[in-house]
């Protein structure tokens, strides 16, 4: 493991414990979390390592191979701001784990992740993968909703990304060949295992060959355009409204969304139309995935996708064209982008049968498309996986 040889390679010892925390996917339920929607996905057999050992004076040190400068910062007097570098994910999770918990003793790692960044919940699964090793050296145990909770707060309050609770959850609670189908109104959950009918499928993960940071991004913006329709649509209808952060789509019934979204302005309608149209995918999904029918679910991906790129309106020129591929390639049950949309990959269900002839169609029409791209593109054909265990 790239971790372990780069640790024993900076600290001329082995590293005392391992951890590994799974990226994810979400074939259905975009951009739904934050307003309290339902979701569905899969952890993927590929993610982050860790390797890592005690500090006992509290200092944690830590080395990502995916960026170039090892952070530091002590765990009783973490920076309160961000220092704008790839480790303030770990400093949000360090003071929100701090809130809860007595932390006495650091940690010095090293962190390595297993694709290219964006799109697959990195940030979620490192600052799950950090909590826990940190959890490990000062003996605590969290529940998996602390766990979840800790990582979210790391994310919102320090980071400053208006994320739901979609990627953690499924970082946590996913088991191999098994849909993740939750409602994140009260965060109840189902596991709907694979059918036995089902047809056969791998995970494809297409990637553009761009970046992209969450927090840069327009991604806060489309949660507030959200929060504004909720906020508008309750006043036409003139339901009780509280304050605006904790008002969500979800407080709102369909029906009166239909009665006044002619009212709105024309970008917050469109958000909501794909929240409510992505809630009702999500119920179908999951039913399509109950029965055994990847063909269906794989079209309600599809369908997923279309809504991302008009509604939503996210997606960059190179995710657009990816997807756009991956609708005509034979073999691809259905797929759409992956994370907020705005660069990183696109996520596909694939038939195995179809493995070889969907990777060289879509890298040739995709870079003949984006020839300056070359060497920067990648793919990558995956399996659903547990998520982490916690002791």
């Amino acid at each position: 493991m790239n971790a372990v040889k780069k640790f024993e390679q900076i600290y001329k010892k082995a590293p005392q414990n391992t951890a590994f925390t799974p990226y994810r996917i979400c074939p259905i339920g975009a951009h739904s979390d934050h307003q309290l929607g339902k979701i569905t996905g899969f952890a993927i057999n590929k993610g982050i390592h860790i390797a890592y050992g005690p500090k006992e004076n509290g200092v944690v040190e830590i080395q990502s191979l995916q960026f170039p400068k090892r952070a530091q910062w002590h765990v009783e007097v973490t920076p309160t701001t961000k220092q704008n570098d790839w480790a303030d994910h770990l400093r949000g999770a360090t003071i929100a784990l701090h809130k809860r918990y007595p932390l006495r003793r650091g940690l010095c790692a090293v962190i390595d992740g297993e694709l290219p960044i964006g799109g697959l919940s990195s940030s979620a699964a490192v600052i799950i993968t950090f909590i826990s090793a940190l959890c490990t050296m000062n003996g605590i145990t969290l529940t998996s909703n602390e766990l979840i909770t800790i990582s979210k707060e790391a994310e919102n309050e320090y980071v400053g990304v208006s994320c739901g609770k979609l990627d953690q959850s499924c970082e946590v609670y996913c088991r191999k060949d098994n849909l993740l189908y939750m409602d994140l109104r009260d965060d109840s959950y189902e596991l709907i295992p694979q059918h036995p009918c089902m047809k056969p499928y791998k995970i494809a993960i297409f990637f553009s060959g761009i970046e992209r940071s969450l927090a840069g991004s327009a991604f806060n913006m489309r949660v507030d355009e959200c929060r504004s329709a909720a906020y508008a649509l309750k006043a036409y209808e003139g339901m009780d409204y509280g304050k605006f952060e904790e008002t969500n789509l979800r407080d709102v019934p369909y029906e009166v969304y239909l009665k006044h979204k002619d009212k709105l302005p024309e970008n917050w309608a469109k958000r909501a139309e794909h929240w409510y149209t992505e809630f009702f995918r999500v119920q179908q999904g999951a039913e399509a995935w109950r029965r055994g029918d990847i063909e269906e679910f794989g079209r309600l991906s599809f369908e997923s996708g279309k809504s991302s790129i008009y509604n939503w309106e996210t997606g960059s020129p190179e995710l657009k064209e990816l997807y756009e591929i991956m609708t005509r390639a034979e073999g691809i049950y259905g797929g759409r982008f992956s994370g907020a949309g705005f660069k990183g990959c696109c996520m596909a269900l694939i038939d195995p049968a179809y493995e070889e002839s969907i990777l060289k169609t879509v890298e040739r029409e995709y870079l003949r498309k984006f020839p300056d791209l070359e060497g920067k593109y990648s793919a990558h054909i995956c399996e659903s996986a547990d998520g982490i265990h916690l002791d």
